[in-house]
């Protein structure tokens, strides 16, 4: 760094002495158009159930989500995610209900499509919810099979792509997923249809509030260290994000996303493509834990979201979007 002078000529204090000034020099900012809103649904009618993991989160049933959709709208929020708590009597070891066009996820997007236009809507690409076993694939002796999973994920994408999916969003770390999913969806006529890759998805420990979440939790009787990353590598990311980009992803994803700053740093640094952070279950459940016991108050939760701006992050997927949009500028 250049020489900028010294103290008592130099006060960098200066211009943090009103708020005024601090907004002023802000290097950084958050607003509502960078978050990303994830919502859990469930079968029934007229439900919002509590999630215990998750204080403040629910799931709702399909016929509440056009409030939410309403609310995202009026808070400026331009991408909801969905993810479906699959009910165990249609799970088994082949996750066929992703495929079935009256699931959760197909209902609410023709259901959403058919009364909104101006918000996105992103749907995860992966088998977890629908399997017995809890695991993103197919299982093949006890390990999950890339190249079966692949076919299966194809058939997932384009069914959500037909059903109004803006936002294809692959979160099972199979190798080659990308260029296969693109490829079906440009031939089948979705070539406008854009693809969030999950390319950097750690093997986490932040992920247990999800899981029961969508209720997979209790079914995955081991861990997904075989296909997502390592938590100990860094560089190995670089080589993910370059295979998603040359398959055709249209953003990334960064997979936790406090811990994993230096990764979202080092993704922007690498490469000319929107990063998208994710602050997960496990950090959301930590934070609003420590805010409901009065051990922190609700601006920690504006200074997490600032950090993966800091960090390069494009938008963020969380789920304080909600609560915390109308605290922002």
């Amino acid at each position: 760094m250049k020489n900028i002078g010294s103290y008592p000529s130099v006060r960098l204090r200066r211009n943090r002495k009103t708020e005024w000034s601090r907004r002023l020099v802000r290097e950084s900012n958050l607003s509502a158009s960078d978050l990303i809103w994830p919502i859990f649904i469930r079968e029934g009618k007229n439900i919002k159930e509590p999630i215990k993991s998750m204080p403040g989160v629910h799931r709702y049933s399909i016929d509440k989500v056009e409030k939410l959709v309403e609310k995202a709208i009026s808070k400026k929020i331009p991408l909801i995610a969905l993810f479906p708590n699959t009910p165990v009597s249609k799970k088994n070891a082949n996750g066929s209900e992703a495929l079935n066009k009256n699931n959760l996820v197909c209902k609410a997007l023709k259901l959403i499509k058919k009364n909104f236009n101006e918000i996105g809507l992103m749907c995860d690409v992966a088998l977890d919810p629908y399997t017995s076993h809890g695991h993103d694939g197919i299982l093949k002796n006890n390990y999950v099979d890339n190249d079966a999973t692949i076919k299966v994920l194809v058939k997932q994408s384009l069914l959500q792509a037909e059903m109004g999916c803006d936002v294809i969003a692959p979160s099972d770390m199979m190798d080659g997923r990308i260029g296969e999913i693109r490829k079906s969806l440009d031939k089948n006529g979705f070539k406008k249809t854009q693809i969030l890759s999950y390319a950097v998805k750690y093997a986490s420990n932040f992920y247990g509030p999800f899981r029961d979440a969508v209720g997979s939790k209790k079914s995955l009787k081991s861990d997904k260290k075989n296909y997502q990353m390592d938590f100990y590598n860094s560089k190995e990311a670089l080589r993910e994000v370059a295979l998603d980009i040359s398959e055709g992803a249209d953003f990334v994803m960064v997979k936790p996303g406090m811990p994993y700053l230096d990764i979202i740093k080092l993704v922007k640094d690498n490469f000319k493509i929107p990063v998208f952070a994710y602050q997960v279950s496990g950090e959301y459940s930590l934070i609003q834990n420590a805010i409901n016991n009065n051990l922190l108050n609700e601006e920690a939760i504006v200074e997490s979201l600032i950090s993966f701006k800091r960090a390069g992050a494009s938008a963020i997927v969380t789920y304080f979007a909600d609560k915390i949009v109308d605290k922002l500028g």
